[in-house]
């Protein structure tokens, strides 16, 4: 019995075919980076837009809180808006319970709805 014919031949890699597909290689470059691309745009639009708008909103919110607004806190406490400062906001959350809060600490409105 030959050993010779259980292995089987190696053969080294040849060169690829002359006439393939060479093509150029800034369309190669685009065709691989544009996934990428479409990713970030996706991202953008999904997640990065809707947040920046939700903050917006908020800041604009916080800029025009008045005396007697209804508001709720990051913590969960109910209160009413008693005064304004540039950064703190003073809440009455019982009768003759104030409490300064920072401004950055209120996180909604409450509807006028909404019982005490």
């Amino acid at each position: 019995m030959n050993l010779s014919n259980l292995i089987p031949n190696a053969y080294a890699m040849g060169q690829p075919p002359q006439g393939g597909a060479q093509g150029d290689p800034i369309m190669s470059l685009i065709a691989s980076l544009l996934p990428l691309f479409l990713i970030i745009v996706i991202f953008y639009f999904l997640l990065i837009r809707p947040q920046q708008k939700r903050a917006k909103e908020h800041r604009q919110m916080l800029e025009n809180l008045k005396r007697g607004d209804k508001v709720i806190t990051v913590g969960g406490v109910y209160g009413v808006v008693e005064s304004v400062g540039p950064n703190t906001v003073v809440l009455k959350i019982a009768e003759n319970v104030k409490v300064k809060f920072s401004k950055q600490s209120i996180a909604a409105l409450r509807p006028a709805t909404d019982e005490d």
